[in-house]
């Protein structure tokens, strides 16, 4: 559907141009220019409309309306109807060229502009003898004017499907005209194919053309415009009798607006090549290069420009949302990328773009999570999830599935208290075959194997999934003890993550995964610059998990180091802040990296002195908090693993009756994993 122009506004000019060229007798003025204007002037001021509605078969601009307009109107010209010079100037455009002609006449049927008047009248173009000037700010001047305008703005994807509709819609007077045009052949619709001798077989008509009425739709007649003007007058008759819209007037309202009548412009391709780029960055790298298409937020600059001038609210919230998570992908301010959010909600709320919440909450659940706001994370994740994901992608609901099933199995803090033993069940059943699975396993590393497997053979053109499951992957390895494949997987990952410029949030999870294999492996001093930069990166783009994950990465190097007090210190003063992103297994690295720093003060004082007895129970205390921590998550390794320090710790104390109980608590654990597999 175009935005103003089509075949009947053609029509409608060219009986113009009749008046203007002083065809229409004094007799036939009133009725022509009665007819023109009814089409120009806002629906509900025709003076010719009954009073319970307009008749619909009215609204657009057909020729069987302009015939039965013209046809009982004798011209200037003897012997001729308005209605037979009406088709002469209609069938005078017979080719794409004379329509491109037809328009840029439309200016000499004006007067010319005050300013043009007044510099060197005597040079000015007079015009075709006989013609009378229209008046630029009269309604058929106004008409010709926007007629004239809207026509250069169009594509000439646009413009050729303008003259195939023409094409369609004068269709019913070909046997008229040809009546009284004996040189008239078959092909009279365009000289081009006329004149030419060699198409005696139809083929170049067909390859021009094809089937006009597959590529015309029914609506070619039809514009946005029309469609406003429709609804206006419904609203007006609404407000002021309180009436509602007859059936009749909503049936004609589906048909012109149905998506398979839209001719998609430029900001659909627009917005389909910038979701196209998002997914497959890689496919558009050369052509970035080439400075073709433009950076990604001149792309959206462009987007949001073109969608608020033709009110497209529901591409201008997505617009918005986009830029949004660039700028979060790139680490750059997070208010600016809270400020787009706000205009989006503004819109979505303003302009009742009810497809677009879901979208918005989903945003909003990914940056209070990088925020580290777990609370605010999943409100609105669940608030996508039961409000929002009817209007949503698949894609989309699967990511909020997932996400609301990562923070309930990593704990949330006291979310599992409100939402209950049995909400927290069917959260991790929405789990099972996605991205976050393997995670989870704990030590069933076989079982993780199996679903690693199965994700890898699953065709991911996400690119956030596929490096997803490429530290999946490399978790497992590590769990294997496998670190020198890890660390070469892991080199691999981020050089493709660097080249591809993947989201900044998923290259600093990878930095501080390769500062934790060094660590692993025995050698944590080789990932002090990785783990120091990634901290660094992840306080400019305010990422506080990650942040607070990379200070204790490089505690436990300054741990390996002997500077005990130092990783301490810091520990202590990450840790509350850290707690409130309600995620267990940070937690439980952190406690579990100051007890390693405390047990080292310990280890530095004095035997039998007070203050060691001190730091040695303050290292229990660690130690029983991690204990906790990994218990909310399952993490077998963790647990065992802090039962073992706690055992050692109660050694070193003399109390052989606790560090028994906690060698047989670690055996227990063991013996219900292994029963479980």
């Amino acid at each position: 559907m175009s935005r103003y122009l089509t075949p009947g506004r053609i029509a409608l000019l060219a009986l113009i141009t009749l008046y203007s060229d002083g065809l229409v007798p004094s007799s036939a003025t009133v009725p022509v220019l009665s007819f023109t204007i009814s089409y120009l002037l806002p629906v509900h001021s025709r003076s010719d409309q009954r009073e319970d509605d307009i008749p619909l078969d009215d609204f657009p601009i057909t020729i069987e309306k302009l015939q039965e307009a013209t046809i009982l109107h004798i011209s200037a010209i003897p012997g001729r109807t308005v209605w037979d010079l009406l088709l002469n100037n209609m069938w005078a455009i017979n080719s794409l060229d004379a329509l491109h002609a037809f328009f840029d006449a439309l200016p000499s049927l004006l007067e010319k502009p005050i300013e043009e008047s007044l510099i060197e009248p005597d040079e000015l173009d007079p015009g075709p003898q006989g013609r009378m000037l229209l008046s630029r700010n009269s309604p058929l001047g106004a008409f010709v004017r926007r007629s004239q305008l809207e026509f250069t703005r169009l594509q000439f994807h646009d413009g050729n499907s303008l003259w195939k509709s023409f094409i369609v819609y004068r269709d019913p007077t070909s046997a008229s005209w040809k009546r009284r045009n004996a040189a008239a052949g078959l092909n009279s619709f365009d000289s081009n194919l006329q004149h030419d001798r060699t198409n005696a077989d139809g083929a170049l008509l067909g390859l021009v053309y094809g089937d006009l009425s597959d590529n015309i739709t029914k609506n070619s007649n039809n514009s946005t415009d029309d469609m406003e003007k429709l609804l206006d007058y419904q609203v007006t008759r609404m407000q002021q009798i309180g009436v509602r819209i007859p059936h009749a007037v909503q049936s004609q309202l589906r048909r012109m607006a149905k998506p398979g009548s839209v001719v998609p412009d430029v900001l659909y391709y627009m917005h389909w090549l910038n979701q196209f780029g998002r997914t497959h960055p890689g496919e558009l790298t050369a052509i970035q290069k080439k400075g073709i298409l433009g950076s990604e937020k001149e792309a959206l600059s462009f987007l949001m420009a073109k969608a608020k001038e033709s009110n497209m609210w529901a591409l201008l919230s997505g617009t918005l949302l986009s830029e949004a998570k660039i700028v979060l992908s790139n680490g750059e301010s997070v208010s600016q990328a809270f400020e787009s959010i706000v205009k989006a909600s503004y819109i979505n709320i303003t302009k009742d773009t009810v497809q677009s919440y879901g979208s918005q909450w989903l945003m909003q659940s990914s940056i209070f999570d990088r925020l580290g706001v777990g609370c605010q994370a999943w409100i609105h994740s669940e608030l996508f999830l039961h409000c929002g994901s009817q209007n949503s992608a698949a894609e989309d609901v699967m990511q909020s599935q997932c996400r609301s099933a990562h923070m309930v199995k990593s704990g949330a803090g006291g979310l599992l208290i409100v939402t209950g033993a049995n909400e927290s069940s069917s959260l991790l059943e929405r789990v099972v075959s996605t991205k976050h699975s393997v995670e989870w396993m704990s030590d069933e590393l076989n079982a993780g194997e199996q679903v690693l497997t199965q994700l890898r053979a699953a065709p991911a053109d996400d690119q956030e999934l596929q490096h997803r499951v490429s530290l999946i992957e490399i978790e497992l390895k590590m769990r294997r003890g496998d670190y020198s494949s890890s660390l070469s997987l892991l080199e691999n990952t981020l050089s493709v993550m660097n080249r591809q410029k993947a989201d900044i949030l998923q290259r600093l999870r990878a930095m501080v995964l390769k500062a934790r294999i060094y660590d692993k492996a025995g050698i944590p001093q080789k990932g002090f610059s990785v783990a120091l930069r990634a901290a660094s990166l992840a306080y400019k783009a305010r990422i506080l998990p990650v942040l607070w994950e990379a200070v204790g990465a490089v505690c436990k190097i300054l741990v390996s180091v002997k500077e005990f007090d130092a990783a301490v210190k810091l520990l202590e003063s990450v840790l509350p802040q850290a707690l409130e992103c309600e995620d267990c297994e940070l937690a439980a690295f952190l406690y579990s990296s100051l007890a390693d720093g405390l047990m080292g003060l310990a280890g530095q004082a004095q035997t039998g002195t007070l203050q060691r007895k001190e730091w040695l129970n303050k290292t229990s205390e660690s130690l029983d908090r991690a204990f906790d921590e990994y218990s909310r998550i399952e993490d077998i390794r963790g647990q065992c693993e802090t039962l073992a320090k706690r055992a050692t710790i109660m050694h070193l104390n003399g109390d052989s009756v606790l560090a028994n109980d906690c060698a047989a608590k670690y055996l227990d654990i063991k013996r219900a994993a292994r029963a479980q597999s």
